[in-house]
């Protein structure tokens, strides 16, 4: 069984307050990009890797690809106006029986996280990483705010992984508000996703302090 990982880094890190997109700024003396695209690889080297960037960062990529002297085989691809969009350029680019898709921005995934994620494509076709919610959660309203059940939610992380042809077949429904992710895409033909256990690690880096998170993580790793 072979197969593809979408690794989507098409953000512009407004929230980072920084100038240099998110996904390139460094831990560890090495991106966070390039540190998503080496795990990837060393958990499968058969992998066919895609990389969604936005068009003006894709000579920045392959300037820090030629500098840190990484031989990785890997695809580029420029992405598109929405995340959804940026996937559906990628999906054209994918090869073998089943795809992951992962946030450019999550380098602490463990590769036990992603072999539970494609050892459960076994019985199901949409697969996603998830962790249980442990702090107390409020819903606003416009009478204010009332406590709910966090055991009904889940914090959801990637990679999500699918089998090829649903996950292909799905991108080409027209774009809907509701698509936040690719389970969700998925979703819109029925299919639910099924559940398996994420690392906690395994951060989106969306501010300093997920980056500092980081970096003192991967210095004690």
């Amino acid at each position: 069984m072979n197969g593809s990982v979408i690794i989507t880094a098409g953000g512009i890190g407004k929230r980072m307050g920084t100038d240099l997109p998110k996904q390139f700024l460094e831990i560890q003396g090495k991106s966070i990009l390039l540190h998503c695209l080496e795990i990837f690889h060393s958990y499968d080297p058969t992998l066919h890797i895609v990389i969604t960037l936005p068009l003006d960062w894709i000579p920045y990529w392959e300037e820090l690809i030629l500098r840190s002297l990484c031989q990785i085989p890997h695809t580029v691809v420029a992405g598109g106006e929405e995340r959804f969009h940026s996937i559906q350029l990628a999906l054209a680019h994918c090869q073998g029986d089943f795809i992951m898709v992962h946030d450019g921005v999550r380098p602490l995934v463990s590769h036990e996280t992603i072999q539970r994620c494609h050892e459960a494509l076994k019985h199901s076709l949409s697969v996603i990483p998830v962790l249980d919610v442990k702090d107390s959660l409020r819903m606003l309203s416009s009478d204010g705010s009332k406590m709910v059940n966090r055991n009904d939610f889940k914090l959801v992380h990637t990679p999500q992984c699918f089998e090829a042809e649903t996950l292909k077949k799905a991108y080409q429904t027209p774009f809907q508000k509701g698509m936040t992710d690719d389970a969700s895409v998925v979703e819109w033909m029925g299919i639910a996703p099924y559940f398996v256990e994420s690392n906690e690690e395994n951060i989106k880096i969306t501010t300093m302090s997920d980056l500092t998170y980081a970096d003192a993580f991967l210095s004690h790793k």
